[in-house]
């Protein structure tokens, strides 16, 4: 799984420096942050509207479809920041076997 996220890095990262015309990637970095985090906004409205009518296999995929946009859009807006997967991938190992209680007190 991390191969497919390794890939999708390495065309974020190419499609951040090509020309906003020619790619949806390069014209949301055009944009600026706003733009994108526009999006993601948008994209997580899908999420919630989809999950909610799910009902059966075919619903499902509407909410796995939603939430791949949603991803590609944080994917984005982290490599917008100069971030990309891997940091988010080492905090979720981070907080393995933590208890989510116990991590969120920790937060402050």
């Amino acid at each position: 799984m991390t191969d497919v996220l390794n890939a999708l890095q390495l065309v974020l990262e190419e499609r951040k420096q090509a020309a906003p015309e020619s790619s949806y990637v390069a014209s949301l970095h055009a944009q600026g942050l706003n733009k994108i985090l526009e999006k993601i906004g948008e994209e997580t409205t899908e999420v919630i509207l989809a999950a909610k009518d799910a009902q059966d296999q075919a619903t499902t995929k509407a909410v796995i479809a939603e939430t791949a946009d949603l991803w590609f859009h944080c994917l984005v807006m982290l490599s917008h920041l100069g971030e990309d997967h891997t940091a988010v991938l080492q905090e979720l190992e981070r907080r393995f076997d933590l208890s989510g209680i116990v991590e969120k007190a920790n937060r402050s």
